[in-house]
């Protein structure tokens, strides 16, 4: 037996102020109506009068929880073509889950290297070529308000460098983005500091890797390691970003 805990947010229209999704939803009722012409039918030919619940998603690839593929990050990748979510490994995706936790990290704060190095072994452990890290900050649960965007702490570049000298290909965070909230980069570009613009997205530039944003309730994981994250992305040709239903699996 095995304990599922779910660490993906619900998809819905209050996602994402300036970047609202749309979902339309046709219930039984109707679709015996529209489905009942393409058929060539009558609606009452349907039992009771019904047919099926149907959805109508208008959205884009980054709405909720969603992995980044290279192709995102720019158009080549340590010097080749980058890959797009639809070719990315399946191996990348279900692997050993490590948690290092972040949630006294404030709004637009760094989490740094040295930190990331220093959480690593204050849990005990040694990160290996393809575990999926995961970044906790309890930004989600700030999920639907305004200020979800911008509470949350950023991974900085050389963290983000350090996690794939380590052999890590897909690494998530429990918050709107992976680097540090846009208003406050651009603040920093503003200031003269180009380097610190997205820092970790451009870094796929020069170095193959993922993450997975937006995710949600890493704080109800039991234990920093020890458990699998199965993320696979949804299969969308020639796109940079596939939706997921993160989950971490704990073998009882």
């Amino acid at each position: 037996m095995a304990a599922i805990i779910d660490l993906s947010l619900t998809l819905s229209p209050r996602e994402d102020p300036g970047c609202i999704p749309r979902i339309s939803y046709y219930r039984h009722e109707e679709t015996a109506h529209i489905y009942a012409e393409a058929y060539g039918i009558e609606p009452e030919d349907f039992p009771g009068g019904k047919y099926c619940a149907v959805e109508t998603l208008t959205l884009t690839t980054h709405d909720t929880t969603h992995l980044d593929a290279p192709w995102h990050f720019h158009p080549t990748s340590e010097g080749k073509p980058a890959r797009t979510i639809d070719e990315i490994p399946l191996e990348w995706c279900y692997s050993d889950g490590v948690v290092l936790d972040f949630h006294h990290k404030g709004k637009g704060e760094e989490i740094t290297a040295a930190e990331v190095q220093a959480a690593v072994e204050r849990i005990g452990y040694r990160l290996k070529p393809l575990d999926i890290v995961l970044i906790r900050t309890d930004a989600y649960k700030h999920y639907g308000e305004p200020v979800y965007r911008y509470i949350h702490p950023g991974v900085t570049r050389e963290a983000t460098l350090w996690f794939i000298e380590q052999g890590i290909r897909v690494m998530g965070i429990d918050a709107w983005g992976w680097d540090r909230p846009h208003d406050i980069m651009v603040r920093d570009l503003k200031g003269g500091k180009k380097e610190r613009f997205w820092e970790s997205h451009y870094l796929g530039k020069e170095r193959e890797y993922c993450h997975i944003e937006r995710m949600a309730y890493l704080d109800r994981i039991p234990c920093p390691f020890g458990f699998k994250v199965a993320a696979f992305p949804i299969k969308i040709k020639g796109a940079g970003a596939g939706w997921v239903r993160a989950v971490a699996i704990l073998e009882q």
